[in-house]
């Protein structure tokens, strides 16, 4: 028996702990009737995420006009390759297309859409006043200002935010349920990875390539996640030590991290997507774009510092009996 759409928009949901009110009722379901209709006419998943990054990168052209209309237009676009970022994993879930490409490509979409919204609003102060004065232009300051908020906060937020959300899913779902993977392990994996057939248009189960250059840039981005939780990295080798296999974790000691760590929830939802998007439409339609990458870096900034003060304490209190 076919399952229903509400069984399929369940079943593509990671987790209702650490999925988002507004994606639960209004990304996901639209991204599933879109996953859907792609499959149908024989799309596949990894056309749906580059399709996204020219929408992201459309959205950033628009942001970068003054007029209310471009920026309406820049709205409906960067929704769109939201859409499509919700799309893309649903389809491989779906279809069970999962391919080391699509992994990259789907970690390099919002980067690449964000790339293009702070470069059209650097390229849109430049010739406007400074905040509460006439005289001065931004000029470059806008590119600081933007430069600043993209490079260093945005990803910083958005790492270590997903980091404690593949934390969370560990614990309630183990590994199977989460992508909490480690600088040891794909380490290890690179490793074990066949020095042949490395050319990136051979296709195939001899083709290395994709995979091998997937896991060289993901250690680095475990080495940063690592680097950044001290206290979990002692709390997990200890968890590591006498469960080796999440299976075995008693269902109450998941339950005590569970109901720890579910508080941090919305703050790692709030460092990743909608927020932000919703700060950037807001600043450009009311033509005062500086608000947003000024929200990044002292707003979210703060919630970022409180976020991984609460998250060190947690781990520093729990006891591994």
């Amino acid at each position: 028996m076919e399952k229903s759409f509400k069984q399929l928009l369940q079943e593509s949901l990671k987790s209702n702990d650490t999925e988002e009110t507004l994606d639960v009722y209004f990304t996901r379901p639209i991204g599933l009737m879109f996953a859907l209709m792609w499959i149908k006419i024989g799309v596949t998943p990894n056309f749906v995420t580059i399709l996204s990054m020219f929408l992201g990168a459309g959205a950033g052209f628009c942001f970068w006009h003054t007029e209310l209309w471009w920026n309406v237009g820049g709205v409906v676009l960067l929704m769109l390759a939201n859409f499509c970022d919700s799309t893309d994993g649903q389809m491989a879930r779906l279809t069970n297309h999962k391919t080391a490409i699509g992994r990259m490509l789907d970690g390099l979409a919002s980067d690449v859409w964000f790339f293009f919204c702070y470069l059209g609003i650097a390229l849109r102060l430049w010739n406007q006043p400074l905040p509460f004065q006439t005289e001065y232009n931004w000029t470059f300051w806008g590119f600081v200002l933007c430069g600043f908020a993209g490079f260093y906060w945005h990803a910083r937020q958005c790492q270590l935010a997903d980091y404690y959300r593949q934390i969370h899913l560990y614990f309630i779902k183990g590994e199977d349920g989460s992508e909490l993977n480690s600088t040891e392990q794909e380490q290890r994996l690179l490793d074990s990875m066949p020095k042949k057939k490395w050319g990136p248009f051979t296709v195939g189960a001899d083709s290395y390539f994709w995979d091998y250059l997937f896991h060289y840039f993901y250690i680095g981005w475990c080495k940063k996640q690592e680097k950044n939780t001290p206290q979990f990295q002692k709390f997990f080798r200890q968890v590591k030590e006498k469960w080796p296999n999440a299976a075995d974790m008693p269902q109450e000691f998941r339950q005590e991290f569970r109901s720890k760590s579910l508080p941090l929830m919305w703050m790692t939802n709030t460092l990743t997507h909608n927020t932000r998007a919703i700060a950037m439409f807001v600043s450009c339609l009311i033509d005062e774009p500086w608000i947003y990458p000024l929200f990044e870096i002292t707003v979210l900034a703060a919630l970022y510092y409180y976020m991984h003060y609460r998250h060190e304490k947690m781990c520093r209190q729990f006891q591994v009996a």
